[in-house]
């Protein structure tokens, strides 16, 4: 297979990906601004899903919803096995290329409770796994360090997000549109508040390995109330949510207008290129 053109079904595999995220995380933000307004626990994304089992049709749409992140899954290991993001193979590029199969696995989990739901054989709360991830390793030769290590890669991953925000590295694969221009602030916002709630699940698996105690290893429900517990709580976790919601319209941008440089022709203008275009013209109308 060609190296410099990528096969056309990555490109309808990653729209559906994305989308599905997205629907995920409007169930997330919307449970989280529940919370922050009339208190409850906030959940998290497989609490999210569990969410659509009692509506009309929820084994129906879980099943949707299971197909949507497989779909993101495949598309996110195909892209680091094939580098479709044209990452490279130095250290840089293989970084990105190993978050990218992470993120991958992550959604091929979440598409598992999805259906196991659907098959009512799941609770839906999906806190045990950080947990149980914790306490395999901790029996592992060196386990406490290597807890200590993928809390810290997970914390690097959270402050890759926020990177990625600050820096419009997201520009990078994006088509300029009105739209996606109209969005950009929505957008960023999204990616910092998911990239604080992944430091955060972080934190706590760094913790974890430091005190060698798995049940200090916890995910996205105490991360959550970690933001509620801190001073004005209410108020930070109500603004957490609205990135999180920020974060869903993130996916449904990627879905309709992110591209794919391997399969993308020339013609394509992405959000980056438009901002250094217009850069030199400012500079050229000051000089």
């Amino acid at each position: 297979m060609s190296q410099s053109r990528a096969p056309a079904w990555v490109v309808p595999l990653m729209r559906f990906g994305y989308g599905a995220r997205g629907i995920t995380y409007i169930l997330l933000g919307g449970l989280v601004l529940s919370a922050a307004l009339n208190g409850g626990q906030a959940g998290s994304t497989s609490t999210a899903l569990a969410q659509l089992k009692g509506q009309p049709f929820g084994d129906l749409m879980l099943g949707a919803m299971a197909l949507g992140l497989l779909a993101y899954a495949l598309w996110r290991l195909i892209c680091a096995a094939m580098d479709l993001e044209r990452r490279g193979k130095d250290a840089e590029g293989i970084v990105a290329r190993l978050g990218q199969a992470i993120s991958g696995a992550i959604a091929a989990g979440l598409a598992v409770t999805a259906v196991r739901l659907a098959l009512g054989s799941a609770s839906g709360s999906g806190e045990q796994g950080t947990t149980t991830l914790a306490s395999w390793l901790l029996q592992q030769p060196m386990g406490k360090w290597l807890v200590i290590a993928v809390g810290v890669v997970t914390i690097g991953a959270g402050g890759y997000y926020a990177v990625k925000a600050l820096k419009e590295k997201y520009k990078d694969h994006m088509r300029a549109t009105a739209t996606s221009e109209k969005l950009d602030p929505v957008v960023k916002a999204g990616l910092i508040a998911h990239g604080v709630v992944i430091a955060l699940i972080g934190g706590f698996l760094a913790y974890a390995g430091w005190t060698s105690d798995a049940s200090e290893a916890q995910g996205m429900t105490q991360a959550f109330e970690t933001v509620r517990a801190q001073p004005f709580g209410q108020v930070l976790l109500g603004v957490l949510a609205l990135g999180l919601l920020g974060f869903a319209v993130y996916c449904f941008v990627e879905a309709r207008y992110r591209i794919v440089p391997a399969r993308a022709g020339d013609d394509v203008t992405t959000l980056a290129q438009r901002a250094k275009r217009e850069g030199r013209r400012a500079a050229a109308r000051l000089g």
